[in-house]
């Protein structure tokens, strides 16, 4: 149930079904995502294979007297026998217990890669369809000021051909059209990257379509850099992942200690002596086997060392993993922060303030009271801020699934 409960974060979507589509489908057939699947259902077969019993032992053979023979010399020779035996061996107590932890810390660690990949690819389709919603607002954004700059040229030809207009204006809306369509390619060509990524993402054809996403509402993140933290240190897969493996090492560490612990072999047989002085001759034999490491205390201790640094690797791993992922976070965080104070002013004070402007020269070029130039840069001005919001509403909406990644938290509002 807590794969659900992860991805649940990104799934309120109620402007956009295809993202909601996008979502799934990526989480049902993105090949990373059944890749770490396919390696936690491995892992999770381990443990029961780890703490087993070895397989138990059974020998069979015979003693012959007089010849090669089975069963030559049986019933004259004392020493003429068939039999059996069968021998289990049995660890030292403690070390299948730690065998079955280790593997299930193994389990355990594969689960946390597997959240991580969902999460890791859901950001990704999300971060892939913000992107894809922004360069269709830039190309709205650069076909509206184009269709301006279209208008401004006709006036420039009228001004021209009646001789109030120079042929410099001209080449100058000329040149600006120009590179207008170049920014428009640029956008078009962004918008079927990123298609194709979200597509690829999905586990789809590459030329599937993908319809023209909605404007996403855009609402301020309120939740303390200290939430962040503390959310991270609880959900983060990555953290988590370090942290049973730093129990996995410990567990490894005990049983590099336990290994130079005597084990034990049982072992039970029984023999035919064939049939003498009027009775059958039978033997039984129980046996008791076990081994003296004496040899192997070297060997041992070298192993207890190797774990112990091994142990130490894992515990810096998960603290440099947890700096790492506190930074990150503030970093987005700060970034977000910096991003809505950004588009906050685009949208209350430039983007109205160059529109006006604008607004104002149109006529008053029409009229001769304002030159080209000046007409020209109102018009890139509203064109740039416009531009400008839409760029830091993607850099904040970037930035919060990040933080959505790390945390866990619903922090994008769509």
């Amino acid at each position: 149930m807590r794969v659900f409960a992860l991805v649940l974060v990104f799934l309120p979507l109620a402007h956009a079904s295809d993202l909601t589509d996008l979502i799934d489908q990526a989480l049902r057939h993105n090949p990373e995502i059944l890749a770490a699947q396919k390696k936690l259902e491995a892992a999770r077969q381990r443990p029961a294979q780890a703490s087993s019993l070895p397989d138990p032992m059974f020998s069979a053979g015979y003693v012959s007297m007089g010849g090669p023979l089975p069963g030559q010399g049986l019933g004259r020779e004392p020493l003429a026998r068939l039999g059996f035996m069968a021998s289990q061996m049995l660890p030292a107590p403690g070390k299948r217990r730690l065998r079955g932890a280790i593997a299930l810390k193994e389990a355990s660690e594969a689960e946390q890669q597997y959240f991580a990949a969902q999460l890791g690819v859901v950001a990704r389709v999300k971060m892939a369809y913000h992107e894809y919603a922004y360069a269709h607002e830039e190309l709205s954004v650069v076909e509206r000021s184009g269709a301006l700059l279209e208008r401004m040229l006709k006036v420039s030809e009228a001004r021209y051909a009646t001789g109030e207009g120079s042929q410099a204006d001209l080449l100058r809306a000329q040149t600006q059209l120009t590179l207008l369509e170049t920014r428009a390619e640029r956008a078009r060509l962004a918008a079927q990257s990123r298609a194709a990524a979200l597509n690829a993402l999905a586990a789809r054809p590459l030329d599937t379509p993908i319809a023209k996403p909605a404007a996403a509402p855009v609402h301020e993140m309120v939740v303390s850099l200290d939430k962040l933290y503390e959310q991270a240190r609880a959900f983060a897969p990555v953290l988590l992942q370090r942290k049973h493996s730093v129990e996995r090492t410990e567990l490894a560490l005990n049983l590099a200690r336990k290994e130079g612990a005597i084990d034990y072999t049982i072992a039970g047989g029984y023999s035919n002596m064939g049939r003498m002085d009027g009775r059958w001759g039978n033997m039984y034999e129980a046996r008791v086997d076990i081994n003296l490491p004496f040899s192997t205390r070297g060997r041992q201790r070298a192993a207890v060392a190797e774990q112990a640094h091994e142990r130490d690797r894992a515990r810096r791993e998960y603290q440099a993993a947890g700096n790492d992922l506190l930074f990150r976070i503030k970093d987005d965080a700060l970034l977000s922060a910096t991003a809505w104070r950004l588009l906050r002013l685009y949208q209350s004070t430039l983007i109205p303030q160059a529109a006006l402007t604008l607004e104002a020269s149109l006529p008053a070029y029409e009229t001769g009271q304002v030159d080209f130039s000046a007409l020209l840069a109102s018009l890139m001005a509203v064109l740039d801020y416009e531009l400008e919001y839409h760029r830091e509403r993607l850099t904040y909406h970037l930035a919060l699934i990040r933080l959505e990644e790390a945390t866990g938290l619903e922090l994008v509002e769509e």
